[in-house]
């Protein structure tokens, strides 16, 4: 029988081991999942994970959960509330001396009790309106750091498309003063250069190495970034895909429309506008409290006690009652507690339509900073292609010159030089003209795209 007994007391534990062990293997299943992660990202890709995976807009979900349980709250004050009571007391005392010994006497006393707001001066209609607004502006405040998170993410990508361009060109130039360094060792071995040629073609192969390896730590770095904006782990297989060809605007939409098109469709702007209904909403509620609230209140119990004379369910039957009544309670005097509430929940109101004015204004001036940006970019990208071929040219030349020793050689680092920096300068402009543009675009509403 105690075998028995025990086996029905260790059966919920028992069963209880056995649910968390399974969704202890369900978590290291699903955490090896997510460790499973691929090694070359697209855009469409690093923006889809951070959505799902980046720790603010995780955090900012939760807030949008705890957000919704409180509008259920609101919307569960206009039911009525049940409790059930119950109390079993035991006092001991001794007999008289006449009888022996002591006794034990027992009472105890059960009932259900339930109240129901009936008027509450509008609060409660107001609180569920108040909730609902909140859980749309945690919602907005989600799609606000997606934003957010979307243009680093974007500016990130690019850095490293910019870093690997910059590590291929500087590879090519290390191929070609390696290639110049060995012509010019042997037109030394011939007798036809002198040793400070060759040393120059040495000290130029130096610095061409450091600046491969410069850009080789750049691209290092600007991964860094993307994988702190991503939460990925530590990944030593992490790369990029590199588009076949970057797809840049052709035409800057006019500023009037995008301004237009922003400020009536970005989520700061919309969350602002809530803020000023909500706002409005909690002034409505500090005006309830001046006034009356009526309650419905009910209940059932009994009791009983230890009396030889009666039996307990007898007792029970005999103390059973009932009792119903409406409770009104009007503020007279609540120590200004109502008249701060309003006057806090006006200051609040205030607040919110200054932090809309604010908003507004800020993306303005935003959208406006990202028209002039792109445009300045764009006539950037264009003088540096420009420059780009002219001193293209000008290097090919030179370095025809230099094979059949018709060049001098400080004329031909100084035009060497001179397409290295129109090179440089083409692909920082080529980037950045690229980024702005979708920055721009992305006001108008244009999903980023490479």
């Amino acid at each position: 029988m105690l075998r028995f007994i025990l086996k029905i007391l260790l059966l919920p534990a028992l069963v209880f081991s056995s649910f968390q062990g399974y969704g202890q293997d369900s978590s290291v299943r699903q955490d090896t999942a997510l460790k499973i992660i691929p090694a070359v990202w697209d855009l469409a890709s690093c923006l889809q994970y951070a959505k799902t995976n980046n720790l603010q807009i995780r955090s900012l979900v939760l807030n949008k959960q705890s957000a919704a349980e409180d509008q259920l709250q609101a919307k569960s004050a206009l039911l009525p509330n049940l409790s059930a009571s119950a109390s079993q007391s035991f006092n001991h005392y001794n007999v008289t001396q006449s009888t022996a010994g002591n006794a034990i006497n027992t009472s105890g006393s059960y009932g259900l009790n339930s109240s129901w707001t009936l008027f509450k001066g509008g609060y409660l209609k107001t609180d569920i309106r108040q909730k609902e607004l909140s859980v749309q502006s945690a919602g907005l405040s989600i799609l606000e750091t997606e934003n957010d998170i979307t243009l680093q993410i974007t500016q990130a990508y690019l850095s490293i498309l910019l870093d690997k361009e910059s590590i291929v060109y500087n590879q090519d130039l290390v191929k070609t003063s390696e290639a110049q360094l060995a012509q010019s060792r042997n037109r030394f071995k011939a007798g036809a250069a002198a040793q400070k040629e060759v040393a120059q073609f040495e000290a130029q192969l130096a610095t061409d190495n450091y600046n491969l390896t410069a850009s080789q730590n750049a691209e290092r770095q600007d991964k860094i970034t993307l994988k702190q904006l991503l939460q990925l782990p530590e990944s030593k297989n992490f790369d990029i895909v590199k588009p076949d060809t970057l797809i840049g605007a052709t035409t800057i939409p006019d500023l009037e429309t995008v301004q237009k098109y922003a400020l009536q469709n970005r989520p700061e702007v919309k969350n602002a506008e809530l803020g000023i209904q909500i706002s409005d909403l909690n002034l409505s509620k500090a005006k309830s409290g001046f006034l009356p609230t009526l309650t419905l209140g009910a209940g059932i119990g009994s009791n009983y006690a230890n009396d030889p004379n009666y039996n307990v369910f007898k007792q029970l039957n005999n103390n059973f009652n009932q009792q119903a009544g409406l409770t009104l309670s009007v503020p007279i005097f609540s120590n200004r507690i109502n008249k701060t509430n309003v006057a806090k929940a006006r200051i609040s109101l205030e607040q919110s339509r200054l932090s809309l004015e604010n908003t507004k204004t800020t993306l303005a001036l935003t959208t406006e900073k990202a028209l002039i940006t792109a445009e300045n970019s764009k006539t950037q990208l264009l003088s540096a292609t420009e420059q780009l071929k002219y001193n293209t040219e000008v290097y090919r030349i030179a370095n025809q010159e230099l094979k059949i020793g018709a060049a001098n050689i400080v004329d031909f680092y100084q035009q060497r030089n001179l397409y290295v920096q129109a090179m440089q300068a083409y692909i920082q402009a080529k980037y950045n003209a690229l980024l702005a543009a979708k920055i721009y675009e992305f006001y108008l509403g244009t999903p980023i795209k490479l």
